[in-house]
Parts: C-alpha cells; structure tokens; sequence
C-alpha cells in the first residue's frame, strides 16, 4: 500500500508539500524524503509525533533512542514501519525538526492507494519556500521585557509608574525558589 502524505507549515502560508510512500516504509525513510524535498540538512535532532484530530500530540517516534527505560514502550525512526502507527487516512503528525524552538511540520495522511506499492519514497507536489531550518534561540524570546508588555506612564492607570523604581534586591533568591521575607523556618 501507499501512503501519500501532505506537509504544511504554520510559518510559510504558500508551503506545500506533498510525499508518497510505501506503508512498509520506516518513519526514518520518511524522515529522510521529507528533509530532502525541503533541503534541510540531516544533522538536527528530530521526532514525530502521531497526533490526534485537534493535533494534540500523542506517541512520540525519535530519531535515536531517548528513553533505555524498559517501562516506557520507545519507537526509533529506524526500526518503526509507517504502518505500525498509522493505520487511519487524515491520520496527523507533527514533524518537529527544531528541537530548541519546537518548531514543526504539520502531517496528514490524505490517501491511501490500495494494491500498489512504491519501492522508494518520492515527493510528488512541491509548492512554495520551506522555512529556515533553525532559527536563533535569541529571535524566540526576548531580553526586553518592555517589548513584550507595554510598561508606560499609564500602567494600571498609575501615574507615578517607573520601572526603574522597582527593588532588584526584593528579587533575590528565586532562582532556586520563592523567598518570602516574613518566612522563618522553625523547624530547624
């Protein structure tokens, strides 16, 4: 049987791919094409995830594996079949191939082609730029918190507001956790 898979991205509205691939085929094989039709390069840490109809995330499949843990079920690109996992057309997957920033490919299995079979997989529909494989950490968060909350004169309607009045020494001690100055431990 053949798999065709269609691949959106939330970052690029005119991005479109779309993959056929035998059922029989490994979720590293599909990896592989998917990397290859968008040109990124193989080095980056990756994982599927087989999702629900709200695309909530379910079973994880890695690229390596992550957990030695004989209580926990691990599924590896490598040894795991498509057809172990996928078993439904519309079935969706995410694709994240950015770990730092969790940024990924949205996946829907839109047909199934019954009787044939393909022996390598191939990208059948090619449509717009992909995104930039990585991105800096740095372009994600922000080290200015006034760009993110709009801290002016009018903050909470206070006229005296001034960030700059605020006690940085009141906020010692919570890297590790939350000090309460009126706090006394008795117990020793």
């Amino acid at each position: 049987m053949v798999y065709k898979f269609r691949i959106l991205s939330d970052e690029v509205d005119n991005f479109t791919r779309e993959i056929a691939i035998s059922s029989e085929a490994s979720f590293l094989d599909l990896h592989n094409i998917i990397l290859d039709c968008v040109g990124y390069s193989k080095d980056q840490m990756t994982s599927f995830f087989i999702c629900n109809d709200e695309w909530e995330k379910g079973t994880e499949v890695t690229l390596i594996e992550m957990d030695n843990s004989p209580e926990v079920d691990s599924w590896i690109m490598e040894s795991t079949k498509l057809s172990e996992l996928i078993e439904d057309e519309g079935q969706k997957l995410l694709f994240v191939f950015d770990y730092l920033t969790e940024r990924a490919f949205f996946l829907e299995l839109f047909q199934f082609v019954l009787g044939k079979d393909i022996a390598k997989a191939k990208c059948i529909l090619s449509e717009g730029e992909a995104p930039a494989q990585t991105i800096e950490f740095e372009d994600t968060t922000s080290t200015d918190t006034t760009s993110k909350i709009n801290l002016d004169d009018d903050f909470y309607d206070d006229q005296d507001f001034d960030i700059n009045e605020l006690d940085a020494d009141g906020f010692t001690g919570l890297d590790n956790e939350i000090v309460d100055p009126s706090f006394t431990d008795t117990e020793g």
